[in-house]
């Protein structure tokens, strides 16, 4: 790995994934105002509520993946070669399972803090939702994230340069997809 010392060698590997993040945020944003959207808001007690809560542990939950990989790879820990061994396999695993567990528990939060406000909501909906939502975005986040720092690793880039970038844009974007197609398969199986 070429070291990239400097703050024009940073810039140049940040910013393109800087620029498809803002894209793909404003996409994300675009989801929020759909009609699909609106009526899971409407549908759905809590959804609202937990909507911020989804997203944000997104990036906490698979950013230290991340940088996990990123210094496993800088330290020769891990091979830049993706090759499923203990190491890779125990933190894949350590931050699918964080994943699924924080979006039940948001769940879970989410239908306490509305019966604290008076609210009437459906526990069961809502972990149901979040558990589809969060193992879709798991899914889709362990796979691009893998794709990303192996890949880019191999080619130049450090991770540590577009790991952050990259686990925000995929969370927040894939976080609003899946949480909407949860809804419409909540919905059919309730």
């Amino acid at each position: 790995m070429v070291r990239h010392d400097s703050a024009a060698a940073v810039y140049r590997q940040a910013l393109p994934v800087i620029l498809v993040s803002l894209v793909a945020g404003l996409f994300a944003g675009t989801l929020l105002g759909t009609e699909s959207m609106r009526e899971g808001i409407e549908n759905v007690p809590g959804l609202l509520l937990l909507l911020p809560a989804f997203l944000a542990t997104r990036g906490g939950v698979y950013g230290p993946l991340g940088a996990r990989l990123s210094s496993g790879l800088h330290q020769g820990l891990i091979s830049p070669r993706f090759e499923w061994n203990d190491r890779l396999r125990n933190a894949v695993v350590a931050s699918f399972l964080n994943g699924m567990i924080v979006s039940i528990l948001i769940a879970f939060l989410a239908y306490v803090v509305l019966l604290a406000f008076g609210r009437s909501g459906n526990l069961l909906e809502l972990v149901l939702i979040l558990t589809i939502a969060g193992f879709l975005s798991a899914v889709t986040m362990l796979g691009v994230l893998l794709a990303v720092i192996f890949r880019g690793y191999r080619r130049g880039v450090d991770p540590d340069n577009i790991v952050g970038p990259v686990v925000t844009t995929v969370g927040d974007v894939f976080g609003v997809v899946f949480l909407l197609v949860a809804v419409e398969i909540t919905e059919v199986i309730l």
